[in-house]
């Protein structure tokens, strides 16, 4: 009997890993990488023609640690990734720095509420959304053999997406206390407009993908379905708490071209501040 528990206890741990994981997969022409890298240069290149130093320092930073924990962690350390067709370590730096460059300066113009937020936002969805066609399109006019020969990257989820729920939830429970602790309404966090913006950009990510064929590609319904809506709940958005603490720490001494504040606040001033913020346009 002792036997035939453990059996059926080691089953129904199988079958609950195997529930709770997913494959992740991208699939697309190498011309893809190309334009997004032209891409990038111009979206840089607009924040720095109106002044957006610090956004575009947290984008390149995001880049960083999007590679670190792509190619350090997930591929070198969990082997949950697998490729066809390119370079493991050039693609993931691309599709790092693409990704964590665009949604992390997008998340600073968001948290920061500027005054074009509306323009940036369609730019960048713009682009996600206009991309994987236009690529189709010169793909099939100038390079064919490049849509015989796809690059395929793909992960698994079930390794780590457990931590990264716990990062998510320890960093809410912060916010959720600190609201709680303070009574004044200027004095607390701003938590469902965080949510929404965390949600909301990995969101706009997932979907561009899924509609220009490059998520899930050859997938079932369910494995299409998965990474769109458990991804856009948990793996940008379990970043906002951190990076809004970040930004009132670093916005309370410096403004967005890093010159120093005349006079500098503090984080609680600055949380002030910011909920007094809003975006106009």
């Amino acid at each position: 009997m002792m036997v035939v528990y453990e059996n059926a206890m080691i089953a129904a741990a199988a079958e609950t890993t195997q529930v709770a994981d997913f494959v992740a997969k991208r699939q697309f022409a190498p011309m893809y990488i190309w334009l997004d890298i032209a891409f990038l240069l111009v979206f840089a290149g607009l924040l720095l023609w109106r002044r957006k130093t610090m956004t575009v320092l947290v984008g390149l930073a995001a880049g960083v640690l999007y590679f670190a924990v792509d190619y350090g962690i997930f591929n070198l350390a969990l082997h949950t990734r697998s490729i066809e067709g390119g370079s493991m370590f050039w693609v993931l730096l691309w599709m790092s720095m693409s990704y964590g460059f665009t949604n992390f300066a997008w998340i600073w113009l968001w948290i920061s509420k500027d005054s074009h937020l509306f323009e940036w936002s369609l730019l960048i969805l713009g682009w996600w959304f206009c991309a994987p066609p236009i690529v189709q399109t010169l793909v099939a006019r100038f390079a064919p053999d490049q849509a015989d020969h796809p690059i395929i990257i793909q992960r698994t989820t079930g390794a780590y997406h457990g931590w990264m729920a716990l990062i998510l939830f320890v960093g809410y429970l912060a916010l959720i206390i600190w609201n709680l602790a303070h009574e004044r309404r200027s004095q607390r966090v701003n938590i469902p407009w965080l949510l929404a913006i965390g949600v909301l950009v990995q969101f706009g990510w997932e979907l561009g993908l899924l509609i220009g064929g490059i998520r899930s590609a050859g997938l079932g319904l369910q494995e299409t379905l998965k990474p769109l809506v458990v991804n856009s709940l948990l793996e940008t958005n379990l970043g906002m708490p951190y990076v809004y603490v970040i930004f009132l720490a670093v916005t309370a001494r410096y403004t967005e071209t890093l010159s120093k504040r005349t006079h500098p606040i503090t984080m609680l001033e600055r949380l002030a501040e910011n909920n007094a913020e809003c975006v106009t346009h």
